[in-house]
C-alpha cells in the first residue's frame, strides 16, 4: 500500500469515526455531515485510488479531480489561518463587560465546548472583578433550557456572583447574540463601554467579524478547542466564514 493510499484511508477512518462518536455526544448539526461526507470520500479515494486517478485523466473527471485538490488546498489554509487567529487573544482585562457566546446544550447541561467558553468566562472574572458578564444564547430545539440559563447556572456553580451575570435568552445566531447583548449593555451603561466576547478559537474570527457587523467592535478571548471534536467545528466553521464573506451575514 502507497503512503498517500494508506494517509487517505487513514484520515478517511479518523473523521468517520470522530463523526459517529460526535453524534453520539453533541446535537445534531451541519458539521457531523460535513465531516461524515469528507470521511466518506477520502476512504473512497483511498481505497480505489488507482482506478480514480485512471478514470480521471482527461476530461471532466480530471477537471473535478483537480478541483477535489484545490477545494483540499484552501481548506487546509482557511483552516490553519481560523486556528492561528483563535489564538490571538486581545483582551486587557479591564473591559467593563464580557459577553460569553451561547453554544449547544443536551438537555438542560452545557456542551463541552460550551463548558471552555464558560471556564474562560471564569478566569476571566477573578483577573478582572469589576467586569459585568453577558451571558449569550436562546433556546435551540434539542434544548430543554435556553442556553443563557444553562450557562448562568455553569458561572454561579463555579463560584461567580449570580449579581455579575446578565440574562440574554432571545438570540438564535451570532449575530443576534451581539446585537441583543448590546441593546442589555447600552441599557445598563448609558455610556460608553469596552466589552469582549468569549467563543472557541475556531470561532473567534467570524465573531469578531459579525461583532462589528452588530456596531458592537470587542477584545476577543478565545477558549480551546477538544482534538476530537476539531474536524467537526472546524469544517462546519469553513462553510459558515465562506457565508459570511460572499452574503456579508
Amino acid at each position: 500500500m502507497s503512503f498517500i493510499r494508506f494517509a487517505l484511508i487513514t484520515a478517511g477512518g479518523f473523521l468517520t469515526l470522530i463523526t459517529i462518536f460526535m453524534s453520539m455526544v453533541s446535537n445534531f448539526n451541519l458539521g457531523l455531515i460535513l465531516s461524515c461526507g469528507a470521511g466518506f470520500v477520502l476512504l473512497i479515494y483511498g481505497i480505489w485510488l488507482k482506478q480514480i486517478n485512471k478514470l480521471a485523466q482527461t476530461g471532466i473527471l480530471k477537471a473535478i479531480r483537480y478541483a477535489g485538490y484545490a477545494c483540499a488546498a484552501f481548506l487546509c489554509i482557511l483552516i490553519s489561518f481560523l486556528y492561528i487567529y483563535g489564538k490571538t487573544d486581545t483582551v486587557n482585562y479591564t473591559e467593563d463587560a464580557i459577553i460569553v457566546l451561547g453554544a449547544a446544550v443536551r438537555g438542560k447541561h452545557v456542551s463541552l465546548p460550551l463548558a471552555h467558553r464558560l471556564e474562560k468566562a471564569v478566569e476571566y472574572s477573578k483577573i478582572n472583578k469589576n467586569c459585568i458578564i453577558v451571558v449569550s444564547g436562546g433556546q435551540g430545539p434539542q434544548e430543554d433550557i435556553p442556553e443563557a440559563e444553562a450557562m448562568a447556572q455553569y458561572l454561579i456553580s463555579r463560584g461567580v456572583d449570580e449579581s455579575r451575570i446578565i440574562k440574554e435568552d432571545k438570540s438564535t445566531s451570532t449575530y443576534e447574540n451581539f446585537l441583543y447583548s448590546k441593546k442589555l449593555l447600552d441599557e445598563i451603561f448609558r455610556r460608553e463601554y469596552n466589552a469582549a466576547f468569549i467563543t472557541n478559537d475556531f470561532h473567534t474570527y467570524r465573531a469578531g467579524y459579525i461583532s462589528r457587523q452588530a456596531s458592537i467592535p470587542s477584545a476577543r478571548l478565545g477558549a480551546k478547542t477538544d482534538w476530537y471534536t476539531a474536524p467537526v467545528n472546524y469544517l462546519r466553521e469553513c462553510l459558515a466564514v465562506l457565508k459570511v464573506w460572499v452574503f456579508k451575514v
